[in-house]
């Protein structure tokens, strides 16, 4: 395989479609390789925007929008970083032939819409899931769940991320307000809310899955140490890496993160969100690129998520060893303002085996991720909370 040369006439040019924290890390690793990046997101200043060769900002809903962006840059890769993106536009794109969506446009179109990836794993792959339906009117989904799903239960929109909009409905009571913020808070109103049953689960991980060619050109399926989590209100708040699991339940995730990211098809890092009681495994979901919780591998794995897809899309050799036991905590904004200063950050570094990350986000708001906190630690309960700590000590305000 060639690669060229960023700013030149034999450049390797990749346009992310998105550019957030998660994308400011992609473009650090593809540059390692000399690969000319082009960051594009609906707002200027993203953070992936900081580290871009040069950026764009447009609406990504828009297909005539991302069509006119792609034929001015003609990027050999294409890599959609969020949901809210113009699917039909790449699927155009990619029947051109001249440019390859990462992992391929099929694949961003089954997994940006909840109902899409759902399907595929549930009724055409025969995965265990939970019990889900979809409705389009909150009489729609007051009978659902009265009738099929039953009480506690999980409302969600059907194009959303990193938890916004979901809601877990524990009486008919709280439906309605459930049905309204999944409405508003998805990326787009796709017209329709997912609604699953509560499944009894020990703990939910993120199954790292890498498709990348092997040295003999072939794809080949790799997994990264499973990674548990905590959430709240549907958005994660500490990772941690390795999470404890039984032989067989691992073994059970694995087949699951096979055999969707296999239907899926494509290269690059993929992922697989699962739930765990003893050996038994459910799937939830899965996401064609870097996930939140495995920003933990920053601290942990010999090749983080970010240099394991950078590599996978461009054909090189990937590393899914584990080094060592490690944590994330997210920094949250407790503040809303446009101009803000970090403090504390020499308090953080001092907890031991500590890493910060800040974001750069142009704009705080309220419980917004601003940074996380990475540590590394003999046990993941050490980890998380030193992680937490240094987390805890980096405080967010309004410049005066």
């Amino acid at each position: 395989m060639k690669l060229g040369t960023a700013l030149s006439n034999s450049a390797t040019k990749a346009l992310l479609l998105g550019s957030g924290e998660l994308g400011k890390e992609l473009v650090i690793s593809l540059q390692r390789y000399g690969v000319e990046v082009i960051a594009v997101d609906r707002y200027p200043d993203a953070p992936a925007m900081h580290v871009a060769h040069r950026s764009h900002v447009i609406d990504m809903t828009d297909g005539e929008a991302v069509k006119k962006i792609i034929a001015l840059e003609t990027p050999d890769y294409i890599i959609p970083e969020i949901e809210a993106i113009a699917t039909d536009a790449l699927a155009e794109i990619e029947q051109e032939g001249h440019s390859t969506i990462v992992p391929n446009a099929r694949a961003i179109q089954l997994t940006m819409n909840r109902e899409g990836i759902r399907t595929l794993a549930a009724e055409r792959l025969q995965l265990p899931t939970s019990a889900y339906t979809f409705a389009e009117s909150f009489a729609e989904l007051k009978h659902a769940v009265e009738q099929k799903i039953g009480y506690p239960c999980f409302v969600k929109p059907t194009m959303s991320s990193s938890g916004k909009g979901q809601s877990m409905v524990k009486s008919p009571e709280e439906l309605e307000a459930a049905w309204n913020y999944a409405k508003v808070s998805g990326r787009v109103d796709t017209g329709k809310v997912i609604v699953e049953s509560k499944i009894d689960f020990d703990f939910e991980i993120t199954l790292l899955t890498v498709r990348a060619l092997n040295p003999n050109g072939e794809i080949e399926t790799r997994f990264c140490e499973p990674i548990g989590h905590r959430q709240e209100h549907g958005d994660y708040r500490e990772s941690w890496q390795p999470q404890p699991m039984a032989p067989a339940a691992i073994g059970a995730a694995q087949q699951i993160a096979l055999k969707v990211t296999g239907a899926i098809g494509g290269r690059g890092l993929f992922g697989v969100e699962l739930f765990v009681k003893g050996d038994h495994v459910w799937f939830s979901e899965v996401s064609p690129r870097p996930h939140d919780t495995g920003m933990a591998t920053m601290i942990t794995q010999q090749q983080n998520e970010f240099e394991l897809h950078a590599r996978a899309i461009l054909g090189l050799p990937v590393d899914t060893r584990l080094l060592r036991v490690g944590a994330s905590a997210v920094i949250l904004s407790q503040t809303e303002a446009d101009d803000v200063v970090y403090e504390g950050l020499d308090a953080a570094l001092n907890v031991p085996d500590s890493e910060i990350r800040l974001f750069g986000k142009p704009r705080a708001l309220v419980n917004r991720r601003m940074g996380v906190a990475l540590a590394s630690a003999e046990t993941i309960e050490e980890a998380t909370q030193k992680a937490v700590k240094a987390a805890s000590l980096v405080s967010i305000n309004a410049k005066q």
